[in-house]
């Protein structure tokens, strides 16, 4: 959840890294809400629901593009590469580039070197 929160507070920060775990732990908990509001509309029949779901499919969309975004960075490649169909899943999923590139330091390595100074 703690990623999930991280990608919200950085609402629209398009630049810099996201990590692979960053990214896939806010698809997965954004997937589980919008479904839950989804289902819960469904069963419940209660209009309003929907339109709550609405508010929070567009309430999140920035913060999906930019985490995308930041994540195509981390494997070194333009945000506009979450356009091209298959290939944005193949680099969604690659590990990250090792050492720093154009788009900033290795988030990995800022997380290795905090656990280090404990």
């Amino acid at each position: 959840m703690n990623w999930y929160l991280k990608v919200l507070q950085n609402y629209a920060g398009f630049g810099g890294r996201a990590r692979r775990k960053e990214y896939w732990m806010f698809f997965l908990f954004n997937t589980l809400i919008s479904y839950g509001l989804l289902i819960l509309a469904g069963l419940l029949e209660i209009p309003a629901l929907g339109f709550l779901y609405m508010i929070y499919a567009f309430g999140v969309l920035i913060p999906s593009i930019a985490v995308a975004i930041r994540r195509m960075h981390d494997v070194g490649k333009s945000g506009w590469f979450i356009l091209v169909p298959i290939y944005n899943l193949i680099l969604a999923c690659t590990d990250s580039e090792k050492g720093d590139n154009q788009y900033g330091p290795n988030p990995k390595a800022e997380e290795v070197s905090d656990l280090q100074k404990v």
